[in-house]
C-alpha cells in the first residue's frame, strides 16, 4: 500500500512542475492514489490529468506504467517529464532493437519511474520478463474510453490490459484517465478493467476559458482565409472530415502565402512527421488535419481550434476542440456546419465494417452533433449535459448564443405549421420529404404517395428548403421533435409539440448576429514568446516544453525582480529555473 503523504505529493509538484498547489480536481484523484483506492478520473481536456499519475508514481517504491493509445502522445508527455527533471522513458515501435534494449535494461535496473507503453507491448515476452522482475505499482490508463465499444475512439488493443494485469504475481493500483466519456462507457470501464471498488471522480467537463462557436452559412473558404489571416500570432488547428478536404483547404491557406501544414493518414510517415515536428516548434502557426492528428498533440499554446466540417459524435468533436486552451489562457473552438457535413458522416458510418447495432448507435450519436449544431441554447450547457452533468447555467456567456451574437425571434406560427404537417403525414417520413410538402415540392415521391393532398401542403411554399430544413434541425435540437436511430431517420412529435399544436405554449429561436475581436496589448509578452522561440530552436525542443504560454502571462504578471521571484511564477520548478530562469529574467528586466 502507498505511504506516501499529500505534502510529500505538494514537494513533488513544487519541485519539477513548479506549482505551488493541485487544482482542486488534480488534489482530489491524487489523495485517491495515494490512499491505494483504484481510480477513474474523468476531466475535461485541459484539466492537468496527467499530473494526477505522474506526482503519485514519483512517490510510490517501484514503477508506474502508464498505457497510452499513440507513440506521437508518449513521445510528448516523456519528452515534457525529461525536461523536468522527471525519471520516464517510453518503449514503442519507433525505438530501434539497440534503443529499446537499453531502456529495457534501465528499466530492469531502477531507472526510470514512469515506462510508457502502447497495449500491444504488453503481449511481448521480453518486455513480460523484464516486468516480472521488476516492481509495478501502478498502471495508469490513459485514454481509458478507448476500452469501451461504445466510447468514441474504441481500440481493441485495450481489451488486452485487463489479462495482463491478472497475469501479474501481484495486482497492482490502478488508475484509469479520460476526458470524454458518457455515464455508460464510464461504466465499461470499471467493469473491463476489473477495479476494486474504484473511487470515481468526475472533474466537471467544463472549459471555461474556451468559447464555442457554431457558424451556419458561411463560406467556409472566405472564413478560414480571414481567420487565419487575423490571428498571424496564434497556433490553431483546423479540422477537416477527410483527407481531400484537407488537402484542398492546405493548398488555399499555402496559396495566400500563410504558414501552413497539413496532416492525415494518406501521407508518408515522414511527411507527417515533419508536419507534426513543424506545428509543435512554431515553425508553422496553423494545421489543417483529419482527426488522425487527435489524441497525439499535446501543444499547450494552441489559441484555436476550427472545425471546417462537423465531426461525427459530441465525444469527437470535445476532444479534438479541447486541443484549444490547454494551458488555460483563452482559447476559441469554431464549428462550420453545413447540411452537405450530415451526409458525409452518415456515408462514412454507412461503409464502415460496425455492426448493425454499432452504426445505429453512431447514427444516433450523430443526431446528437446535429443537435449541437442546431440549438438555440447555450452550446457550452449543450455539451456538458450530454456527458451526463446537469449543473451547467442557462447562460455561460462565453458561446456564440449567449455573448449577445444572437438576437430572439418568435418562430410559433412556423413551428405549428411543421407540426401539424408531421402529424398529418402519420410521423412516417424524415426530414428532407416534409420539407418538400410543406414548399409544395412537384418531388415524384411527393405525388407518388399522395402527400400533395395534404392541407399542409404548400403552406411554406415563400422559405427555401434549406430554411425549411433548418428551421426542423433546430425543433429537433430542442425537443420538440424526435429523429429515428438509423441511416434514414424518421421525424416523430414530443409531447412540447403538442402544445404547440394547442396554442399553449410558444417558439423562439436564435439569429446570428457577427461578433467583433477585441484588440489586446501583449507587448511583454510577444518579447518573452520570441525569446522561448529562440531557446527552443537552440535546444531542438517544443517552444511549449520552455514555459507554456499560461506560465509567459503570469511572467508578465509577477514581473520577478530576480530568481527567487521566479520561483513565484506558475509553471517554473527548480529544473527549468536552473535552465531558463536567468535568461528570462534578464528579458523581463530589460522590457520592464
Amino acid at each position: 500500500m502507498p505511504t506516501a503523504s499529500f505534502d510529500d505529493a505538494l514537494a513533488v509538484l513544487r519541485r519539477y512542475y513548479g506549482y505551488k498547489a493541485f487544482r482542486p480536481a488534480q488534489e482530489i484523484i491524487v489523495k485517491s492514489l495515494l490512499n491505494g483506492k483504484d481510480t477513474v478520473a474523468i476531466m475535461p481536456t485541459g484539466a492537468g490529468k496527467s499530473i494526477c499519475f505522474q506526482v503519485p508514481a514519483m512517490l510510490l517504491p517501484g514503477i508506474t506504467l502508464v498505457i497510452s493509445p499513440l507513440i506521437s502522445l508518449m513521445k510528448d508527455q516523456v519528452d515534457a517529464m525529461q525536461e523536468q527533471g522527471v525519471p520516464a522513458t517510453f518503449i514503442n515501435s519507433s525505438l530501434t532493437a539497440g534503443q529499446a534494449g537499453e531502456r529495457l535494461s534501465a528499466i530492469a535496473a531502477g531507472r526510470y519511474k514512469l515506462i510508457y507503453v502502447a497495449p500491444e507491448r504488453l503481449d511481448t515476452d521480453y518486455f513480460q520478463s523484464i516486468l516480472s522482475r521488476t516492481e509495478i505499482s501502478m498502471i495508469a490508463v490513459d485514454e481509458a474510453h478507448c476500452l469501451s465499444q461504445w466510447g468514441h475512439d474504441f481500440r481493441p488493443s485495450y481489451r488486452r490490459i485487463a489479462p495482463f494485469i491478472a497475469s501479474l504475481p501481484k495486482k497492482p493500483l490502478l488508475g484509469a484517465f479520460t476526458a470524454t466519456a458518457t455515464p455508460a462507457v464510464k461504466d465499461d470501464i470499471v467493469s473491463l478493467l476489473q477495479l476494486r471498488n474504484p473511487a470515481v471522480h468526475v472533474a466537471g467537463f467544463d472549459r471555461p476559458n474556451l468559447y464555442f462557436g457554431v457558424l451556419r452559412g458561411e463560406d467556409k473558404k472566405k472564413y478560414i482565409t480571414s481567420y487565419v489571416k487575423n490571428h498571424p500570432d496564434d497556433a490553431g488547428i483546423i479540422y477537416a472530415a477527410t483527407r481531400k478536404e484537407v488537402d484542398a483547404v492546405y493548398e488555399l491557406l499555402k496559396k495566400k502565402k500563410l504558414a501552413v501544414g497539413r496532416y492525415h493518414a494518406g501521407l508518408k510517415d515522414e511527411e507527417r512527421t515533419r508536419a507534426q515536428d513543424d506545428f509543435l516548434y512554431d515553425n508553422v502557426q496553423v494545421i489543417v488535419a483529419t482527426n488522425a492528428f487527435g489524441m497525439g498533440i499535446d501543444k499547450s499554446n494552441v489559441r484555436y481550434v476550427i472545425h471546417y466540417n462537423m465531426p461525427k459524435n459530441i465525444e469527437s468533436y470535445y476532444q479534438e476542440a479541447g486541443r484549444a486552451g490547454r494551458d488555460g489562457e483563452p482559447g476559441e473552438c469554431i464549428l462550420l456546419f453545413s447540411p452537405q457535413d450530415t451526409m458525409t458522416q452518415k456515408f462514412l458510418i454507412d461503409v464502415s465494417t460496425e455492426n448493425e447495432d454499432r452504426k445505429a448507435h453512431e447514427f444516433g450519436r450523430l443526431q446528437k452533433m446535429v443537435d449541437y449544431c442546431h440549438t438555440p441554447n447555450c452550446l457550452r450547457q449543450f455539451i456538458i449535459q450530454y456527458f451526463g452533468e446537469n449543473s451547467a447555467p442557462d447562460d455561460c456567456k462565453n458561446c456564440s448564443n449567449c455573448r449577445g451574437e444572437t438576437e430572439r425571434i418568435d418562430v410559433t406560427i412556423d413551428a405549428q405549421k411543421v407540426f401539424s404537417c408531421i402529424y398529418r403525414m402519420h410521423e412516417r417520413y424524415g426530414m428532407t420529404m416534409v420539407a418538400q410538402v410543406l414548399k409544395g415540392s412537384n418531388d415524384q415521391r411527393v405525388r407518388k404517395f399522395g402527400l400533395n393532398q395534404l392541407s399542409t401542403y404548400g403552406i411554406m411554399q415563400e422559405k427555401s428548403i434549406p430554411e425549411i430544413k433548418l428551421l426542423i434541425q433546430r425543433f429537433v435540437a430542442t425537443d420538440y421533435l424526435a429523429l429515428t436511430e438509423s441511416e434514414y431517420p424518421v421525424l416523430h412529435l414530443l409531447p412540447p409539440a403538442y402544445d404547440v399544436l394547442r396554442g399553449k405554449q410558444t417558439v423562439t429561436q436564435q439569429i446570428h448576429k457577427k461578433k467583433a475581436r477585441q484588440p489586446v496589448d501583449v507587448t511583454l509578452f510577444d518579447y518573452l514568446r520570441a525569446l522561448r522561440k529562440d531557446l527552443a530552436s537552440r535546444d531542438q525542443v517544443p517552444p511549449y516544453l520552455i514555459f507554456s504560454d499560461a506560465t509567459l502571462r503570469d511572467m508578465c504578471a509577477v514581473q520577478p525582480k530576480n530568481l527567487d521571484e521566479m520561483l513565484d511564477v506558475k509553471g517554473v520548478g527548480e529544473q527549468k529555473l536552473k535552465k531558463y530562469g536567468q535568461v528570462f529574467l534578464d528579458c523581463l528586466l530589460e522590457h520592464q
